[in-house]
């Protein structure tokens, strides 16, 4: 009977015990390239419903900013995973030691696109010459520089000036072209000129293909806790998913984090963050697939102006093996 009654009182423990018995979550943190906004919704629908803690990681997104570099800060251990530019500021890392890996692209084509005035006086590619062009300096000037090149122009015959934040320069008439985002500036752009008085050259139009927002994280993490990288990638696919399916959903989810945003421009780059995100290798392998065809030409790109000094080896800087040990139901939209 006293036996009896051990066992019993153990069983009973052992059903309130329950959860507080399971392994504790690992803590772990998510650094964003930008502040929030729908850029990055599937991250925060994927912490908000729980998918996170449901591969064992106590997940913390911290937001980045103008004067935070990603690849520093995962390198470091600061923080375990980021969302850094792109492949040009993976291979910039890489070329200056630092022990960081891509182990998905978001990002599926180049984000940029340059737009100038249909009633304006550049048509064509070749109509750059002379004009002012602004540009940022942290990527989509080598995208300008590429489409030039295949056109036979030199950078010299352009005038490529810095990009303010504000797209009003352009607006104004002060530069001819400027850069934009699809899901940001472009919207911004549109909203103040109307989209039908607008020209867009596009980079695949002229064969350069420049995938960005790429997922990082060491080498250490990698190599030490596999399972820990799987269990992110699957819980934030499992988000995406959520987010492309429910954009409503997500944008509230985005807007309850930075209330201040403009619905309507949320809605728009959530819109145009799936296209980019669904495109290329991304139709085939799913969301996050590493196309090491797109790598290659795109540090050829970075050789030519001299961003990174050597080639890298694109398999230790893209490495696809924790996305390859998903299911492809884990994977796929």
């Amino acid at each position: 009977m006293l036996k009896r009654r051990h066992l019993l009182a153990a069983f009973a423990a052992a059903l309130l015990a329950g959860p507080a018995a399971a392994a504790e979550p690992v803590k772990a943190s998510l650094r964003l390239k930008w502040l929030p906004q729908a850029q990055f919704a599937g991250f925060y629908v994927a912490a908000q419903k729980g998918y996170y803690k449901a591969e064992g990681l106590d997940l913390t997104i911290n937001p980045g900013g103008p004067n935070l570099l990603t690849e520093n800060l995962v390198a470091t251990g600061a923080d375990t995973f980021g969302l850094s530019g792109g492949s040009d500021s993976v291979f910039a890392a890489r070329d200056k030691g630092l022990p960081v890996v891509c182990i998905g692209v978001s990002h599926q084509v180049t984000p940029f696109v340059f737009v100038t005035r249909k009633d304006g006086p550049v048509k064509t590619l070749q109509d750059f010459k002379g004009r002012t062009v602004t540009t940022w300096f942290t990527g989509a000037n080598h995208v300008l520089n590429a489409i030039l090149a295949k056109e036979g122009i030199k950078p010299d015959e352009v005038k490529i000036q810095p990009q303010q934040v504000s797209v009003t320069p352009f607006v104004d008439g002060a530069t001819d072209v400027a850069t934009a985002t699809y899901y940001n500036e472009l919207y911004a752009i549109q909203s103040r000129v109307g989209k039908d008085n607008l020209r867009t050259f596009v980079a695949e139009d002229y064969g350069v293909t420049f995938p960005r927002d790429t997922l990082i994280v060491s080498e250490t993490t990698l190599r030490d806790k596999p399972d820990l990288v799987k269990g992110f990638l699957r819980a934030s696919i499992r988000g995406w998913r959520d987010a492309f399916a429910d954009p409503k959903g997500a944008v509230d989810t985005v807007m309850a984090i930075a209330p201040t945003l403009d619905r309507a421009h949320q809605d728009f780059m959530l819109t145009e963050v799936k296209r980019l995100m669904t495109a290329g290798a991304a139709k085939e392998r799913g969301l996050f697939a590493i196309d090491p065809d797109a790598l290659a030409k795109a540090q050829d790109l970075l050789l030519q102006a001299k961003v990174v000094a050597k080639p890298v080896d694109l398999k230790a800087a893209f490495d696809s093996r924790a996305l390859d040990a998903l299911s492809a139901a884990d994977r796929q939209l």
